[in-house]
């Protein structure tokens, strides 16, 4: 069938090549019903609470969540960098439209804000349970100020 076609010219069937193309589709929100009587809460149960964000959700479901949020466009490029050892996103090229970390294990130190800072992206959101302590937390939107004043930062 193709054998006037030189095998080095021969498209694969299936193909790993980035054509620009997403697909998408809506689900329900990432956030986890948070809206509890007082009086339903129960000590021993309290650790669920902790979390804001449901358990089955990956970074890229919240990424997309924020660029809606933002309307940032959705077709925009999107790299994912390690840095620090954390998987942060970067959407567009320099200046970076949005930078986002999600880490979620108390990784998220004021060295890795210090060094997103140096980016200055238009925005930079983290996802709240990520930061190593309340401290980095507090001091976030700080560094941006010095290091980044037109950033806007936010978090999950």
């Amino acid at each position: 069938m193709d054998t006037d076609i030189p095998e080095s010219s021969r498209v694969p069937e299936k193909s790993s090549l980035d054509v620009g193309f997403r697909v998408l589709k809506i689900d329900t929100s990432n956030m986890a019903d948070v809206h509890y009587a007082p009086d339903a809460l129960d000590k021993a149960n309290l650790d669920l609470f902790v979390d804001n964000i449901k358990p089955d959700r990956t970074a890229e479901d919240l990424l997309f969540q924020v660029m809606l949020d933002w309307g940032v466009d959705l077709g925009l490029p999107i790299e994912k960098r390690s840095i620090q050892g954390k998987d942060v996103y970067f959407v567009n090229t320099e200046p970076y439209d949005l930078v986002a970390c999600f880490d979620a294990r108390g990784g998220i130190d004021e060295a890795l804000v210090k060094e997103l800072a140096e980016y200055q992206p238009l925005r930079v959101v983290f996802r709240d349970a990520g930061f190593k302590n309340s401290a980095v937390k507090i001091n976030v939107e700080q560094i941006f100020k010095l290091k980044s004043p037109g950033t806007e930062v936010k978090s999950l």
